[in-house]
């Protein structure tokens, strides 16, 4: 994949697609070999597929910041929690896995409760679906989730007063995560899960043929 070619809202929609369930990448190789791009567009290139490649790690890293910004603030933590939860909900994968084991988890209490649950079917026509297959979570449209945990976690940021706290820490995270995805040279086997990447989206569009 050419990289220069990606645009912004593409590497979004990739990020939001992607499964985010794999495990990060090992230190050794997160903090491996370091350069400064040459060029603009070679930096344009190298960021976003280090963004992509080393999303776990980014993420994990900036949990971490956050984490260590609310040690004296223990309702910011919870407050960063649901933040976080608003934010994965977003992606397609993590939503289908939480309403999917969420749904598994009821049907052993309360089998009618876990029909509900399910999200509704998609009209299908002449074999394929009238329309894009919208996101449900435990039945419900995924942004009602999202808005939810929005609207608790900033009533929760109000009350805890850590507005400052989270801004300045998350501030430093994703300084933290630029320039480390600026110069992080990318590797072979960065390259090589891209590819594999490519094919798993067009054999999944295959399939649904």
């Amino acid at each position: 994949m050419d990289w220069g070619n990606v645009t912004v809202e593409d590497l979004v929609d990739a990020l939001r697609e992607v499964d985010w369930s794999s495990p990060p990448r090992p230190p050794s190789e997160f903090f491996s070999r370091f350069t400064v791009p040459k060029s603009f567009a070679k930096w344009d290139s190298r960021l976003k597929c280090n963004l992509y490649y080393y999303r776990t790690n980014y993420f994990i890293m900036i949990v971490v910041i956050l984490g260590l910004g609310f040690l004296t603030r223990p309702l910011a933590i919870f407050s960063a929690l649901l933040t976080a939860l608003s934010v994965a909900f977003l992606n397609d994968s993590f939503a289908g896995s939480f309403s999917e084991k969420a749904t598994r988890t009821t049907r052993r209490f309360s089998p009618q409760l876990a029909a509900k649950m399910r999200p509704p079917l998609t009209p299908v026509i002449r074999g394929r679906p009238s329309s894009k297959r919208a996101i449900h979570v435990c039945g419900q449209p995924r942004w009602i989730f999202v808005l939810t945990c929005s609207l608790v976690s900033f009533a929760l940021w109000y009350i805890s007063c850590g507005l400052f706290t989270v801004s300045l820490a998350l501030l430093i995270g994703l300084l933290a995560t630029v320039l480390h995805a600026s110069l992080r040279t990318p590797n072979l086997k960065a390259r090589l899960n891209t590819f594999r990447e490519e094919f798993r989206a067009v054999w999944r569009n295959y399939s649904e043929i």
